[in-house]
């Protein structure tokens, strides 16, 4: 039952180059920063990384992207990322760009066993494309497939040896989706507490979702916009 690693290379071992990866976080929140960084420093190459956006040039995913370390991202967001949108256009990253609500959706699905949804998000545009569509209340909806993923990479702010993860804030958005959806999840924490110190009711992911788990470190508040009163 004791899922601990040591640390962040530890976590990673067994993703190889050509793998697709689920990582979590919303902008620069909830990010795992620690892996991303062991990733740049394994020097694994063309990965597909699923995530709701791809973090800023020089932090977050951003650094996988600057190392060319990333072939195809699956998101819902360029954001603030230059080199991400300086990719995108040359034609040297594939990019698939995903309505939110279906990334969410659709990491969902694979944590539920669920292959295929349907929605209405997409109709009519170049996301429809090649996509069986299905007509409920008179309404065109899109089939949809859940993502399939070996690892899942989240990050949490308390965890426990059995794998048990709390989220804070914000952090608690796709981290929790994906931490169900991947066949290997990977939780680093803020904070690693002894096992029966977390209140059961305040758990967002049951252990039994989460194979590896570390206490990370040197971890930044960064803000993607500081937005101030003149």
């Amino acid at each position: 039952m004791n899922k601990v690693v040591q640390n962040a290379a530890e976590a990673i071992q067994g993703i190889e180059s050509g793998m697709t990866l689920m990582l979590g976080g919303f902008g620069l929140c909830g990010i795992p920063e620690n892996c991303i960084q062991a990733l740049v420093d394994a020097g694994v190459k063309n990965l597909t990384c699923i995530s709701n956006n791809a973090g800023v040039d020089d932090f977050g995913l951003g650094l996988l992207l600057q190392k060319k370390q990333i072939k195809k991202m699956i998101a819902s967001y360029v954001g603030e990322n230059a080199e991400f949108e300086r990719q995108m256009l040359s034609g040297e990253l594939e990019v698939d760009l995903v309505p939110q609500g279906t990334l969410a959706q659709r990491c969902q699905a694979a944590g539920a066993g669920i292959p295929a949804f349907y929605t209405p998000a997409g109709f009519g545009t170049e996301v429809a494309e090649g996509k069986e569509v299905r007509y409920f209340d008179g309404k065109p909806h899109l089939m949809e497939h859940a993502f399939d993923a070996p690892y899942a990479i989240v990050k949490a702010w308390k965890g426990d040896a059995y794998g048990n993860l709390v989220y804070k804030g914000t952090a608690r958005n796709f981290n929790p989706l994906m931490a169900m959806a991947g066949k290997i999840t990977i939780a680093e924490v803020e904070e690693l507490v002894p096992v029966g110190e977390l209140d059961p009711n305040h758990i967002h992911t049951p252990g039994i979702f989460v194979q590896r788990i570390f206490q990370g470190s040197d971890y930044e508040k960064r803000i993607e916009q500081r937005t101030i009163r003149s």
